[in-house]
C-alpha cells in the first residue's frame, strides 16, 4: 500500500471506512441530493447496516448482491456487507429477471439489495417466478415493493447485535478473504463470477488514485455504475482511499451532468470517450462554469487524439488520462501518467502499474518482440482468485505460469506502453487479411465530420466477410455513405474499407457507456437479410 496513508498491516475495506472516518470525521464524503454524509457519518452507517446485516444471520463468506443505480445507500449497504464478513455482488441495473436470477442463483447470494422501482422497472417484480432457493430477504434501498424488506425496517434490527460485536467481525475480515463477485460474460456467453480479495483491491487502486492524482477535498462526480469496477473500485472506493467526495449520478445525460459540475464544483470526472464526446457537442455547454474541472480519466481501444486535446482546450480538464484494464485484473492493468504527452495519452493505454507485468504473446504463448501484435496476457497481484465454482474456466483463462489471458489484442512500444488493438474475437477476415475494428475505426475519425464509429465483421459471400461502419456526424456535419466510403478508399487498404457504412444519431452503449458491438452486428445481418 506504498504512497498511501491507509493501514499497511491488514489492509481490508472495512478498516479503510474507519480509517477514513478518523482522518477526514466531519469532511463531506458523499452528497446525493438531499442525503449528506461526512466521513464519520458513513462509518456509522456501515456500522449498522453490518448490525443489521448479522440480525439477519449472514456469516463471514456469505454472498449479498446490489441491484441498484448509483445511490448513497449503494455504498452503505457495500461496506456493510464487507463490513459483515460477506462478499459483495454487484448486479447489472439493465438486468432481465432471468438474468439477475441466473447471478442470484449462481452467487448463492443470500440477500438481495434492490430499490422499487428505476426507470419505468420494478426489480422485485422481475424475480417472480424465478427459482431461487438460497435468497432468502430482498431489501429495497428506496421505495417499497411486495415482499421485500424497507431500508428502514432492516436497519432497526441493527438493535439485536451491538456495535462491539459488529465490530469483532469486521476486525475479524482478512485481507486474503473475497470482497466481491462481478460477474462478466466470457466467451461462452454464460456470465463467471470474478473473485477477488480486500487486499488485491485496496493496492490496486491505491496505484490508480495515486497515479491518477486524485486527492483529498475533490469532488468526484460518479457517472461510472456502482455495478462495474469503473464506478465501485475506481469511484467510491477510491474516493475513501483519498478524501473526496462522492457524487453519485443515476442516469447519465450530458445536459444533467454538465448543470452538476456547474452548480456542485465538480473536479474529477472519469467516463467513457462517449462521455466526453456528448458533452463536447452539446449545443448548451458553453452556457455552463466548468471551470472546476481537474481530472479525467477514460479509456478504450479508440480514442481520437483531437478528443484529448479538446478536453483539454474547451471542457478545462487539466489533467487526462487513460489506462486499461479488466474485470478480472481488479480493473486495472495499465495506465498514462500525467505528464505523458498527448499522443501517447490518446493512442496508448499507459505501462503496466506498479508490480504487474504484462506481454503480447502469439498464440504458443511466446512473447512478441515490442511492436508486433498479439494477445496481452498480464502477471501480478491484480490477478482474480478465479471464477467462482467454475475452475474448468479459470484454467482457461490463467495458466500454469500465472499468466491470465486477456482476449485482447494489443501492440506494446518501445517504452512499454500499450496499445490496445481490438478484441481477438472482434477481429474478422477479408480475403484471408486480418482486420481490427479500432484500427479501422481509428483511421476514420480522421475524417472531418465523423463524432463517432464503430466498425463490426459480417458475412460476405466472396470474400468470407467484410467491415460495416456505423457512423454518428458531429453536429451539424453532412455525411453520405458513399462520401465516407469513398474517402476511406483513400486513406486505408483497400481490404479494410467498410464496404457498408450506416449514418445514425447514436451508437447503442451499455450502462458502462461501452458500444454493444454485438447489437449493430445483429442490426447489420438484418439490413443484409432483408436486402438480399
Amino acid at each position: 500500500m506504498q504512497g498511501c496513508w491507509a493501514p499497511v498491516a491488514s489492509p481490508t475495506l472495512p478498516r479503510l471506512v474507519r480509517a477514513a472516518a478518523a482522518r477526514w470525521a466531519g469532511a463531506s464524503a458523499i452528497e446525493d441530493g438531499a442525503k449528506a454524509l461526512s466521513f464519520a457519518d458513513l462509518a456509522e452507517a456501515g456500522l449498522q447496516a453490518a448490525r443489521a446485516l448479522l440480525a439477519c444471520g449472514v456469516k463471514r463468506g456469505d454472498r449479498a448482491a446490489i441491484w441498484a443505480p448509483n445511490l448513497a445507500e449503494w455504498i452503505v449497504a457495500a461496506i456493510g456487507i464487507h463490513s459483515a464478513g460477506a462478499v459483495l455482488v454487484p448486479l447489472n441495473t439493465r438486468f432481465k429477471g432471468a438474468e439477475a436470477a441466473y447471478v442470484l442463483r449462481r452467487s448463492g447470494a443470500r440477500i438481495l439489495f434492490t430499490v422499487a422501482e428505476f426507470l419505468g422497472t420494478r426489480y422485485v417484480d422481475l424475480l417472480t417466478g424465478h427459482d431461487l432457493p438460497q435468497l432468502e430477504r430482498i431489501v429495497t434501498l428506496r421505495g417499497e415493493a411486495a415482499g421485500a424488506t424497507s431500508w428502514t425496517e432492516l436497519l432497526s434490527l441493527a438493535g439485536g447485535v451491538s456495535r462491539a460485536d459488529a465490530l469483532v467481525r469486521a476486525d475479524d475480515v482478512s485481507p486474503d478473504d473475497l470482497s466481491d463477485l462481478l460477474f462478466t460474460s466470457g466467451t461462452s456467453g454464460k456470465p463467471k463470477g470474478v473473485m477477488t480479495t480486500h487486499a488485491q483491491n485496496l493496492r490496486t487502486f491505491v496505484s490508480w488514485s495515486e497515479i491518477v492524482g486524485l486527492r483529498e477535498g475533490d469532488r468526484y462526480l460518479v457517472v461510472n455504475p456502482f455495478f462495474h469496477s469503473f464506478g465501485y473500485k475506481a469511484g467510491w472506493m477510491s474516493a475513501l482511499l483519498r478524501g473526496a467526495t462522492v457524487l453519485p449520478h443515476a442516469v447519465f445525460d450530458a445536459g444533467g451532468v454538465l448543470k452538476r459540475i456547474a452548480n456542485e464544483r465538480v473536479s474529477f470526472l472519469p467516463g467513457p470517450p462517449t462521455l466526453y464526446q456528448s458533452l463536447l457537442v452539446h449545443p448548451d455547454r458553453k452556457k455552463y462554469d466548468l471551470s472546476s474541472l481537474r481530472l479525467a480519466a477514460t479509456g478504450a481501444a479508440v480514442i481520437p487524439v483531437d478528443l484529448v486535446r479538446s478536453m483539454r482546450e474547451e471542457l478545462g480538464f487539466g489533467t487526462v488520462v487513460t489506462a486499461y484494464g479488466l474485470t478480472e485484473t481488479c480493473g486495472v492493468v495499465t495506465m498514462c501518467r500525467p505528464e505523458d504527452d498527448l499522443e501517447t495519452i490518446a493512442t496508448t493505454s499507459g505501462r503496466a502499474i506498479p508490480g504487474v507485468e504484462v506481454r503480447c504473446v502469439d498464440p504458443a504463448g511466446k512473447e512478441l518482440p515490442r511492436g508486433e501484435a498479439g494477445e496481452v496476457v498480464v502477471r501480478g497481484y491484480n490477478v482474480m482468485k478465479g471464477y467462482f465454482d467454475d475452475d474448468e474456466e479459470t484454467s482457461k483463462a490463467i495458466d500454469a505460469e500465472g499468466w491470465l489471458h486477456t482476449g485482447d489484442v494489443g501492440v506494446m512500444d518501445a517504452r512499454g506502453n500499450l496499445r490496445i488493438t481490438d478484441r481477438i474475437k472482434d477481429m474478422f477476415i477479408v480475403g484471408g487479411f486480418n482486420c481490427y475494428p479500432a484500427e479501422i475505426e481509428g483511421l476514420m475519425y480522421g475524417l472531418s465530420g465523423v463524432a463517432q464509429v464503430a466498425v463490426v465483421g459480417i458475412p460476405d459471400e466472396r470474400l468470407g466477410e467484410v467491415g460495416a461502419a456505423f457512423v454518428v456526424p458531429t453536429p451539424g456535419a453532412q455525411l453520405a455513405p458513399d462520401a465516407v466510403i469513398a474517402w476511406c478508399r483513400e486513406n486505408m487498404a483497400n481490404y479494410k474499407v467498410p464496404r457498408r457504412v450506416e449514418i445514425v444519431d447514436a451508437l447503442p452503449t451499455n450502462a458502462s457507456g461501452k458500444i454493444m458491438k454485438f447489437r449493430l452486428r445483429e442490426e447489420a445481418m438484418d439490413v443484409q437479410s432483408t436486402s438480399s
